[in-house]
């Protein structure tokens, strides 16, 4: 699955980067000359981002040969990308790209790593990536993390119904203090929503068992101690087994393989988004 990046995104990039003449190509002179350029990771990775630059790059007007796709395994300089033409357009088009690659490459190295840490204990659990991601850069952030094997947690807040204590605080009464008062609310909650699951988060063992036992369908273990954690899915896998269980907070590369043992169904994270963008070296020549 690829998750769309629209035209008019990408298009934008060019004029915010470039917004007139590039006044170093003009005044050198080497604007109609035609050239070469060439794009290869500088360390095996995941690569992503490639066929957005490449589209990226023929608006520019050039001439584009690609020779992988987003989410496949490329090796330590193996070509992936080149583009042909003028030297106007290529120096237009260059940082954009290569550093478009660089930073859904990274995202989706690290989401890849996870997903594997993760399936060493447990092959059947999922890494969903939040949608903590950078705003504005929503479309690219998601579509780098499923090149890396990850699906998506919540794409927006109008797509899923999870209840956070940030909005009990509003209810009245004890609905407010006490998870206990979501849970009342169940059957009001499916009424209006009949088509959609609910979820929750937790951050107790008790808490789990409680919605669990109210009929939810959803149940998200914030910041369980592995420990807690494997002791909550065994409780409420007791209770119900249609229920899914997801943990979030804190959980990471390093510790994927642990949390993915306890037998939850989900990872949830931004882990992925934040870290070292990839090295993608560049070569451009002069054509012969």
């Amino acid at each position: 699955m690829h998750f769309p990046c629209s035209d008019t995104w990408l298009e934008g990039l060019l004029p915010d980067d470039c917004p007139g003449l590039d006044l170093t190509v003009e005044l050198l002179g080497i604007a109609a000359t035609s050239g070469i350029m060439r794009f290869a990771p500088k360390a095996d990775c995941t690569i992503s981002g490639v066929e957005e630059a490449g589209l990226l790059l023929r608006k520019c007007g050039l001439s584009v040969s690609r020779t992988a796709a987003n989410g496949d395994r490329l090796a330590a300089g193996q070509q992936c990308l080149e583009a042909t033409g003028s030297a106007a357009p290529l120096h237009r088009g260059w940082k954009l790209a290569q550093t478009l690659m660089e930073y859904m490459t990274g995202i989706a190295t690290r989401a890849a790593h996870m997903v594997e840490q993760a399936h060493t204990a447990n092959p059947a659990v999922r890494v969903a990536v939040t949608r903590k991601n950078f705003p504005g850069a929503k479309a690219i952030c998601l579509e780098a993390a499923m090149n890396g094997g990850a699906i998506i947690h919540r794409q927006n807040l109008s797509d899923s119904i999870l209840i956070f204590d940030q909005h009990r605080v509003f209810l009245p009464g004890e609905q407010q203090t006490s998870l206990r008062g979501v849970a009342a609310m169940m059957d009001k909650l499916r009424a209006k929503a009949p088509e959609r699951k609910i979820s929750a988060e937790v951050d107790t063992f008790d808490d789990a068992l409680l919605v669990a036992e109210a009929g939810i369908d959803i149940v998200q273990c914030e910041k369980f101690d592995c420990e807690t954690l494997a002791a909550t899915v065994g409780a409420v896998r007791a209770l119900r087994d249609d229920i899914v269980i997801l943990a979030a907070g804190g959980v990471n590369g390093g510790n994927a393989a642990q949390y993915a043992a306890t037998g939850v169904d989900v990872l949830v994270t931004s882990w992925p988004y934040f870290g070292k963008p990839a090295d993608i070296k560049v070569v451009m020549e002069k054509a012969p």
